[in-house]
């Protein structure tokens, strides 16, 4: 009984998604501007006692310096590893015994920094939140543990799924002499060379009330807040250098191949990409209903062609990854060392004829049923809204990316997407190809597709000698 009315329960949801979608708002927040210039949004969300934070520090991976990569991450790290009078038990202990949540994530533009509290403990909310980033305690005990931990699992990475790295390999080959080519969560190499002093440098130059955006959403009062706010983080000063900022990186012309040594691999994994969009590009609407047809769904062309007709693979798939400039945008598969150049040539085949006459009016609308379908989840909790209020913030957007997404939506035309198609998806002979296997079986194959650059997976770091800056 309970699981047949699961299913109609999931059923109406899943055919009243659409129309939900078209009702999707962000709701208007109070903007509190602290003395030290940092930002902060502000939401009363009533009927649930918890209180939602997401906190974005503009800097990342991108203030690593050069052969310290994975600094940002391991400071990251570290930031919750005591601060304020708790050592790293104490900190967690405070966390956990107030049922709440807090994580850190290191990415390759910003820090951030999410939680979760019951209303009743917002006070021990702001006050480990300010000690946290603040006055981080960086103990030299914690330090070796955390840089112990990084390069273990680097290592380790390198024994698994290939899928895990490839991503990094793209960027370190495809983006080489640019900021987004350097491996945000750093290199065997370059962790190895790591000291505590580096992270007291990091936090000094990069964290500062300055970089900070700070979205809060939940059962609070705002007047009470602001003012516990600004005792709290107002006096923090500011970063030691101005945040770092990449420049653009035009999409490359022709074809050029890395490959990647795994001598006793069986399969090849492929990246096939170029140079996309940025996350504030006119078109993202339109570019993410190509994606949804292209390699964003398990019934997208890739993956029907390439697993479900052909067999080749378990799965493919295309990503358009935006940052504040153009970020990759990639055909991803894998499949057995043999069928490489069969996979390859059916996902330039699919990648041509797309580029070409784009998509039906029946895929049109399916891919809108499906993007309206998906939107409303990814606001249903206060986290969530938080995460996107700040998000909006950090790339300088505003309401209307959510207010009007499903008007964008439904207002897409073939027409429109296939010229989004055609500005943004590369042309099959412009690519860059990585590929990760067995290089004495698929090195001939390789060299089908440009000139050839190998390394070995077993390489301390990921950029080939002719492709670091």
């Amino acid at each position: 009984m309970r699981t047949w009315l699961g299913r109609v329960v999931l059923a109406v949801l899943l055919v009243a998604t659409p129309a939900l979608g078209q009702g999707v708002k962000l709701p208007k927040a109070t903007v509190l501007e602290l003395k030290n210039g940092a930002r902060v949004l502000l939401v009363e969300k009533r009927g649930i006692p918890l209180i939602s934070f997401s906190a974005w520090l503009r800097g990342g991976s991108l203030g690593d310096p050069v052969g310290k990569e994975g600094l940002a991450a391991l400071t990251g790290e570290l930031l919750q590893k005591g601060a304020g009078a708790r050592d790293a038990q104490a900190f967690a202990e405070a966390v956990d015994g107030a049922g709440g949540l807090l994580t850190v994530t290191s990415a390759r533009e910003a820090l951030q920094v999410d939680g979760q509290f019951l209303a009743k403990d917002s006070a021990l909310m702001v006050e480990l939140l300010s000690d946290l980033l603040m006055r981080p305690r960086f103990e030299a005990a914690e330090f070796d543990k955390a840089r112990e931990r990084m390069a273990s699992e680097l290592a380790a990475a390198k024994d698994g799924d290939p899928r895990l790295l490839i991503g990094t390999y793209f960027h370190a080959f495809h983006f080489a002499g640019h900021p987004y080519a350097r491996p945000p969560n750093g290199s065997e190499a370059s962790v190895a060379t790591l000291r505590r002093e580096d992270v007291l440098a990091y936090a000094k130059a990069q964290l500062g009330g300055d970089r900070l955006l700070l979205a809060v959403v939940g059962d609070f009062d705002t007047k009470q807040l602001s003012s516990r706010l600004q005792a709290a983080l107002g006096a923090w000063a500011r970063a030691g250098t101005a945040a770092p900022v990449a420049p653009a990186s035009p999409a490359a012309k022709g074809r050029r191949v890395l490959l990647v040594d795994k001598p006793d691999a069986t399969q090849t994994y492929f990246w096939l990409g170029n140079t996309g969009i940025a996350r504030s590009d006119p078109a993202r609407v339109d570019v993410g209903l190509a994606n949804t047809v292209l390699g964003g769904r398990f019934t997208s062309l890739l993956n029907t062609e390439l697993r479900v007709k052909s067999g080749l693979t378990y799965g493919a798939n295309s990503l358009v990854l935006r940052d504040t400039q153009p970020g990759a945008v990639v055909l991803s598969s894998y499949t057995k060392s043999e069928s490489t150049a069969q996979a390859i040539d059916l996902s330039l085949q699919i990648l041509g004829r797309y580029r070409e006459g784009g998509m039906d009016a029946a895929m049109l609308a399916s891919a809108k049923a499906y993007a309206l379908g998906q939107f409303p989840p990814t606001l249903e909790t206060g986290g969530r809204v938080a995460s996107k209020l700040a998000e909006l913030a950090f790339y300088g957007l505003d309401a209307s990316d959510v207010d009007g997404y499903a008007d964008a939506v439904q207002g897409a035309t073939r027409e429109r997407v296939l010229a989004a198609i055609q500005r943004v998806f590369p042309r099959p002979e412009d690519l860059t190809v990585v590929l990760i296997g067995k290089a004495s079986t698929i090195r001939e194959v390789a060299r089908k597709y440009g000139p050839v650059t190998e390394m070995k997976l077993s390489d301390k770091g990921f950029s080939p000698p002719a492709a670091k800056p």
